[in-house]
């Protein structure tokens, strides 16, 4: 009878302490905790927190969402999709009013800033002053509070995959399709950013063929690097993207390119590779 209670007063313990019951011991009642363990978030319950994110519009709680996506079950089926969606959450950060620290801080209009002097003090550009503050025009009052970016964009282009990732202090922010150089022509390195171009003209074997020419294939913009020659710019030809196709430069949809012409201070550094 002695060793059943005891048997019984040892499965009392075992049960108060997976459903945190209280026993006691001696005159004092002793209230023990439940054991619980932390289980992995599943792909349904993560993807339900995506769509309550974006439906209360919390672009930093949807990036943290996909991210854990992509870094917990990298061989599922939608990683695609999913990476899609991060890369639009990323843009729609950079393009918000969203302040996200280390990467972007608040400044307040002085009497004689403008937004050209703004730009060149924290190297980012007008358009991506106006555009991440809803400005219509480049008119500013002083006393107003805006978002300016002081994380460092940079490029890496992989010419293997005909690829080009958009980076903010070396996290990914996008990944675009390009055309690299027919043959492998691309030239591999680091190159920095040194001209921007508006409706480009193009500069032909000695001819000079202006924008909106049929025969003018760089597109919408132009961004020129430190070796003479060379740059990414749109095209007219979208149908060659993703593939080797070009006399060298990077080729990218015009919309992509005027997405990154927006962003892309002069200096910002292009590292392509093999």
């Amino acid at each position: 009878m002695k060793n059943r209670v005891i048997l019984i007063l040892a499965g009392l313990s075992v049960v108060s302490i997976v459903f945190g019951l209280s026993i006691f011991k001696g005159n004092k009642q002793v209230n023990i905790a439940p054991v619980t363990q932390a289980r992995p978030q599943s792909v349904q319950g993560l993807l339900r927190q995506a769509q309550d994110l974006e439906q209360k519009a919390d672009q930093i709680g949807l990036k943290a969402v996909y991210q854990k996506l992509i870094n917990d079950f990298p061989n599922h089926k939608d990683i695609a999709g999913w990476q899609k969606k991060l890369d639009e959450v990323n843009l729609k950060i950079i393009f918000s009013p969203i302040v996200a620290p280390g990467l972007s801080q608040e400044y307040e209009i002085q009497p004689q800033d403008n937004l050209s002097k703004i730009a060149k003090q924290f190297n980012t550009t007008v358009e991506l002053l106006m555009r991440s503050n809803g400005l219509s025009s480049d008119k500013i009052n002083p006393g107003r509070k805006i978002k300016v970016w002081t994380g460092k964009f940079n490029l890496l282009v992989d010419k293997s995959q005909n690829t080009l990732i958009l980076k903010l202090n070396d996290e990914m922010m996008k990944t675009y399709t390009v055309a690299t150089g027919l043959n492998n022509s691309t030239p591999v390195g680091t190159f920095k950013i040194v001209n921007k171009l508006l409706n480009p003209t193009w500069y032909k074997a000695g001819a000079v063929v202006s924008f909106g020419s049929p025969e003018n294939i760089l597109g919408t913009r132009w961004l020129g690097f430190d070796f003479t020659g060379y740059g990414i710019h749109g095209t007219t030809e979208p149908e060659s993207i993703g593939k080797q196709a070009t006399a060298g430069c990077v080729r990218m949809l015009n919309p992509d390119v005027e997405e990154l012409y927006s962003l892309l201070p002069v200096g910002t550094e292009v590292t392509i590779v093999d």
